[in-house]
């Protein structure tokens, strides 16, 4: 039973990775002119994307209206059957349509096409059938290549709705990019989570004012050993006197220049000068990867004007869920 379970599982794959080769050569060709038009289309309308679609098409649609949501792109599920009983009032004119339906037949659909071509609302169809309803009253269709379904009684939706996912993603994507659509937008509509905590600008996170270690060019080691450890970040900025950093004194380079004398000795002859910093602009996830690259656990926070406004510690970041 296990051997044939593992069979299984790879039929299915080998059978949606086909679907999807078949996908991107034909976006490649002759599909790239239908995708691109529906691109235009939607970009320009000054109103919400109307996903809809019956059955699992449905639920593809319902995943596709809030990845479009979610990067730029205004939209909302419309179920098919509720708008024959009064949703096709939430669908304005300068609205777009996104109708999901592999054979084009979808009965339910008949409503919101009629809809539609009465009141000009852009009618956008993925489908596998060019002679369609669907299809064929479409202001634009992409017509996906006829598969085998992964199912081995070629019924269950299974290639054919992964092939509506990966093109519906790809339309998505494509607006985004089309529309400039930034990190800092997308932290806009992403502030919950993990993935809200990594979109965090690294301002909103970092130790600033009496929190910040910092000591003068001309400073005795002394007295930077006293400020590193009344701020308990295990070192301290330099800065000149128009308040520029200059360098870093770390607990490393305290070891590193062990002697009698340190204490005697001015920061600048201990100092690591161009220590890794990043400006307070950065996310905090582009800190995280900059603290790990260099194997350090702590970042001077700089203005643009390369004056030391913060510092971040490794578990500032693990506190938030970044790291």
């Amino acid at each position: 039973m296990p051997a044939q379970a593992i069979a299984s599982a790879l039929r299915t794959l080998e059978s949606e990775i086909r679907g999807l080769e078949q996908l991107r050569e034909g976006i490649a060709n002759g599909l790239g002119k239908p995708f691109i038009e529906a691109v235009e289309l939607i970009r320009r309308s000054p109103g919400r994307m109307i996903v809809t679609g019956m059955g699992k098409s449905g639920h593809v649609g319902r995943k596709l209206a809030a990845t479009l949501a979610s990067t730029g792109t205004p939209a909302h599920f419309v179920h098919p059957g509720e708008a024959s009983h009064g949703d096709l009032g939430m669908i304005r004119n300068e609205d777009v349509i996104l109708a999901l339906s592999w054979s084009g037949e979808t009965a339910e659909l008949s409503d919101i096409i009629a809809y539609s071509r009465r009141y000009q609302v852009g009618l956008v169809a993925i489908t596998s059938n060019p002679a369609s309803t669907l299809a064929t009253e479409a202001d634009v269709a992409i017509v996906l290549p006829k598969v085998e379904e992964a199912c081995p009684n070629g019924l269950a939706p299974t290639t054919s709705t992964t092939m509506q996912l990966a093109l519906g993603d790809a339309l998505a994507v494509a607006l985004l990019e089309a529309r400039g659509f930034t990190s800092e937008d997308f932290r806009a509509f992403h502030p919950g989570g993990k993935l809200g905590a990594k979109l965090t600008f690294i301002r909103d996170i970092m130790h600033q004012g009496d929190e910040l270690p910092v000591v003068k060019l001309g400073t005795s080691m002394a007295e930077a050993i006293v400020e590193m450890t009344a701020r308990s970040f295990g070192c301290v900025a330099v800065v000149d006197r128009d308040g520029v950093l200059q360098g870093m004194i770390s607990d490393g380079d305290l070891r590193r220049h062990m002697r009698p004398d340190l204490t005697t000795l001015k920061v600048e002859q201990v100092m690591t000068r161009n220590p890794k910093t990043v400006p307070e602009t950065v996310l905090a996830v582009e800190a995280l990867d900059v603290l790990n690259r260099n194997k350090i656990t702590v970042l001077f926070v700089l203005s643009g004007q390369g004056k030391p406004v913060g510092i971040v510690h490794f578990h500032d970041l693990l506190r938030i869920g970044v790291a």
